[in-house]
């Protein structure tokens, strides 16, 4: 499970990294129109998922900065929010290289937000969700990145393993 779950935090950096470089193309028009996503654009999606991320990564610690509101902007400047994107994902990284398997399967407890109820969970589902729900969200700025250049970024899981070299083992 640790090898699984250390291979999407590297997918999760790398995909990450490739929608923000396709997303600086844009001019901020497009960038910040709303395109009829669930978070209306890609500045807000974006966003969107640097929060999530942090609630998670919250509940996981119990450590970070955290908000209750999941379409929270928290960063107005594309620049700004892709070196908070960057500084994110190195922490879910070594977060996640930090972990054993006994940890895995201990309960964490916390209080859902989008339907407010406490939930307790094992911490391997919980992460398993947390790495599923950022690939949700990316693939919906990948249809918005597709849709306004006709050049998506190539975000496929078997890329990425090829590219780092798993596809060999």
């Amino acid at each position: 499970m640790l090898a699984h779950l250390r291979m999407f935090a590297g997918y999760n950096t790398w995909a990450n990294a490739l929608v923000y470089d396709h997303a600086a193309k844009l001019g901020d028009a497009d960038y910040r129109a709303d395109r009829g996503a669930f978070f209306k654009s890609i500045h807000g999606t974006l966003n969107h998922l640097l929060v999530t991320d942090r609630i998670w990564m919250q509940r996981f610690t119990g450590e970070g900065e955290t908000t209750q509101r999941l379409d929270a902007i928290l960063h107005e400047s594309f620049d700004d929010l892709r070196t908070a994107r960057r500084k994110e994902d190195a922490r879910i990284e070594s977060f996640i290289e930090n972990l054993d398997e006994e940890r895995l399967t201990r309960t964490i407890s916390y209080r859902a937000i989008s339907k407010p109820a406490q939930v307790e969970q094992r911490l391997d589902a919980a992460l398993a969700h947390f790495f599923n729900h950022q690939t949700h969200h990316r693939g919906q700025v990948h249809g918005l990145l597709t849709s306004l250049t006709g050049d998506g970024p190539v975000l496929d899981l078997a890329a990425y393993q090829r590219q780092i070299g798993l596809s060999r083992t």
